[in-house]
C-alpha cells in the first residue's frame, strides 16, 4: 500500500475547510427543510427560510455560509497499520492546511483565532492553530473529520459532574433553557456522558459530526437507553418554545447526538456543546491513493422557500432619518427593512470606544441618532462590496451599552440573540431600540449592503469600524423603546408542556 503523504493530508484538509465553509451537510439541509415545513411561528419560519435561502446562495456562489467561518476542528483517526510519510508533527501539517484554506485569495475565510487569550489578543491572521484531536485505531487507513465551529455556539458550552442518580435529560433541558439564542438555533446538541472531564467534552464535540437521523429514530422507535434519552431531550427541548433565533417556535433543535464512555462509580460527567444553524463538517478517508475530493450537493436538495410574504408585511425604516416617534412606534416582532447609513462595531471596537470616552476624548465616528451593527465581515472578493456579513452575539456588548447610549446618542443596535437585563434597562432608559438579523444568513444579509468603507480602528482587522450603506436589509424588532423583548415574549407564547 502506498503511504499517505503530508501533501495528501494538507491538500485534503485545506479543500475540506473551503468546502464546509460554503456547503451545509446534506442531512442538515434535509432536516432544516423539514423544520421549515413544520414551523407554525411566522417569525421563526421566516428565519429558517432565510437560513435555507442563504445556504443555497452560498452553494451557488461558493461563498461562506456565515461570516464567522469558525475555528478549525480536525479529528484524525490513524490506523495502527497505516503507512505514512510524515516528517513533521501532525499539528504543523494540519496548520499548513488551515493557513492555506483561510488565506485563499479567491475565497478568503475570516481569521478569528487570537494568539494570546490574555492581554492584547492579537489575531494570528490565518486562523491557525487548528484544534487537533488524534486517536490511534485499528486498520490501515487515515480517517479525518473536519469541522468549522463558530464562536457563538461554542461560547454556550456547558459542563457538570452530576450525582450518579441524577437525570441527564433534566440537566440538559434546564441548561438549554438558560442558553438564550446566542448559539443560533435551530441547530444540534452534542452531549458527552461519562469518562472524565476532558473525555466527556471531547465526546460532545465529536458527537456533533454524527449524521442527523432523528426522524428515522422517531419512525422506528428507540432500541436502547441512549436512543430513549436522545428522543426525550429532543422532544423536551423543542417544547421549550425557544424556536429559530429565539423568536419562539416549534423547532429549537434538529437532532440530539449522544456519546458515552465508562466512568468512575462516584461520578456522572456530562458535557453539552450546541452547534448553530451554520453546522459545517465533512469526513474523508485517506489510503495513499491521493488527496480526498469533495462533490457539491445537488441543488435539488434545498426546499422551495418563499420570503416575499414576509417582505410584503415589512415596514421600511430610514436609518438616516431616525426620530423618537418612529422608534417608539415599533413593536417586538415587527418585520423591518432598514436602509441608509449603518456603522459596524463589535467587542474590540466597543472596548476601544469606552476607553476613549474614559480619557475624555472624542470618538472617531459620530453615532448621534445613528445605528450600529454588531458584525465582523468576511473580506470581499471580485466585485463584492463586502463579504458575508451576518450578526454576532449581542450580549457581549451588554456591558458597554449604557455608556455608549448615554454618551454618544446612538439610537439603534442590530445584532443577534437576546439582550440581558443590564442592556434592556439601558435601552428603555435612553429610548433606543434593538433589532436582530438572522444568524446563519450572512451571505444573504451582505447583498443588502451597497457600500462599505473602513472609517476607524483598521488595526483591529475584521473588528474595525466600517460605515455601510444598506438597502432593505431584513431585520426584526427585538427590543422596543420600553425594554420589551421578543426573546422573552416569543418563547413564552410557543412553550408547550415538556
Amino acid at each position: 500500500m502506498p503511504p499517505v503523504t503530508e501533501a495528501h493530508l494538507t491538500d485534503s484538509i485545506a479543500d475540506a475547510l473551503q468546502y464546509v465553509a460554503c456547503y451545509h451537510p446534506t442531512d442538515f439541509i434535509t432536516a432544516m427543510g423539514e423544520a421549515y415545513r413544520r414551523e407554525e411561528s411566522p417569525g421563526a419560519r421566516n428565519a429558517i427560510g432565510q437560513i435555507l435561502t442563504n445556504s443555497r446562495m452560498c452553494a451557488l456562489g461558493r461563498r461562506p455560509i456565515c461570516q464567522d467561518t469558525g475555528v478549525a476542528n480536525v479529528f484524525v483517526r490513524v490506523g495502527v497499520q497505516a503507512v505514512t510519510d510524515w516528517r513533521r508533527p501532525l499539528q504543523d501539517i494540519v496548520d499548513d492546511a488551515v493557513r492555506r484554506a483561510y488565506t485563499l485569495d479567491t475565497n478568503p475565510l475570516r481569521a478569528s483565532v487570537v494568539r494570546d487569550p490574555f492581554g492584547m489578543r492579537g489575531n494570528t491572521g490565518d486562523n491557525t492553530p487548528a484544534m487537533l484531536h488524534v486517536e490511534m485505531v485499528a486498520g490501515d487507513r487515515i480517517d479525518v473529520t473536519v469541522s468549522a465551529k463558530g464562536g457563538g455556539s461554542e461560547n454556550k458550552t456547558k459542563f457538570a459532574v452530576l450525582n450518579p442518580s441524577a437525570s441527564v435529560a433534566d440537566w440538559v433541558v434546564n441548561t438549554v433553557e438558560t442558553l438564550g439564542a446566542g448559539w443560533c438555533p435551530p441547530g444540534m446538541l452534542g452531549i458527552g456522558v461519562g469518562g472524565s472531564v476532558d473525555k466527556a467534552m471531547s465526546m460532545a464535540k465529536m458527537a456533533l459530526n454524527d449524521p442527523v437521523d432523528i426522524f428515522d429514530l422517531i419512525d422506528r422507535g428507540p432500541q436502547d437507553r441512549v436512543e430513549e434519552l436522545r428522543l426525550e431531550i429532543y422532544e423536551r427541548v423543542n417544547a421549550l418554545g425557544i424556536g429559530a433565533q429565539g423568536l419562539g417556535g416549534l423547532t429549537t433543535v434538529l437532532d440530539v447526538k449522544i456519546r458515552h464512555f465508562p466512568t468512575h462509580a462516584a461520578s456522572l460527567p456530562v458535557a453539552l456543546i450546541p452547534n448553530c444553524a451554520a453546522t459545517r463538517h465533512v469526513h474523508f478517508t485517506l489510503d495513499g491513493q491521493g488527496p480526498a475530493t469533495f462533490d457539491p450537493p445537488d441543488l435539488s436538495l434545498w426546499p422551495q422557500v418563499t420570503l416575499d410574504a414576509a417582505a410584503s408585511d415589512a415596514r421600511r425604516i430610514d436609518l438616516d432619518a431616525l426620530d423618537d416617534a418612529t422608534l417608539a412606534s415599533l413593536t417586538p416582532g415587527d418585520t423591518l427593512l432598514v436602509s441608509g447609513t449603518l456603522y459596524t462595531g463589535r467587542d474590540a471596537a466597543h472596548k476601544r470606544m469606552v476607553d476613549t470616552l474614559d480619557r475624555g476624548e472624542a470618538l472617531p465616528v459620530d453615532l448621534r441618532g445613528r445605528a450600529i451593527y454588531y458584525v465582523g465581515p468576511v473580506d470581499p472578493v471580485g466585485d463584492e462590496v463586502i463579504g458575508p456579513a451576518g450578526p454576532t452575539t449581542s450580549t457581549r456588548m451588554d456591558r458597554f451599552t449604557d455608556r455608549i447610549l448615554s454618551e454618544t446618542g446612538l439610537k439603534v443596535m442590530i445584532g443577534k440573540a437576546e439582550r440581558g437585563p443590564e442592556a434592556l434597562k439601558a435601552i428603555a432608559a435612553h429610548g433606543a431600540v434593538y433589532m436582530i438579523a438572522v444568524g446563519g444568513a450572512a451571505y444573504l444579509v451582505s447583498k443588502a449592503i451597497r457600500e462599505a468603507e473602513p472609517v476607524a480602528y483598521q488595526d483591529l482587522g475584521m473588528e474595525a469600524i466600517y460605515r455601510l450603506r444598506v438597502e432593505d436589509m431584513p431585520v426584526t424588532l427585538a427590543v422596543d423603546t420600553r425594554g420589551n423583548s421578543i426573546h422573552e415574549s416569543g418563547p413564552k407564547a410557543w412553550r408547550r408542556s415538556a
